[in-house]
């Protein structure tokens, strides 16, 4: 999809706002939906491959699952890690501060 940029009147925007609010959609679906009416196009279908945002925030959650409930365990855990990884002679302590850049 392209992004665009348009300029309506005030009478324009605020017919396409109710128009908006009425269908519970967003105002540039239904300036897609005119355009495309206007272009002889039709209407758009939803394909599968519309939608690539799916799954897109899966992670491996490994024995903290599920991270959205323990994030705070699964930070710890990955900070932990990486302060074993860049500091290997050196041991955490409670009191001690760990810089991480």
């Amino acid at each position: 999809m392209k992004r665009t940029q348009i300029q309506l009147d005030e009478e324009t925007y605020r017919k396409l706002r109710e128009e908006a609010h009425a269908r519970q959609t967003s105002m540039a679906a239904l300036v897609r939906e005119a355009v495309r009416a206007q272009l002889g196009l039709g209407p758009k279908h939803k394909r599968l491959e519309d939608f690539t945002f799916v799954g897109s925030g899966r992670s491996k959650q490994g024995n903290l699952a599920p991270v959205s409930e323990r994030h705070d365990e699964a930070l710890t855990q990955a900070l932990l890690h990486r302060v074993k990884r860049l500091c290997p002679s050196e041991k955490p302590s409670r009191h001690k501060r760990i810089s991480i850049s």
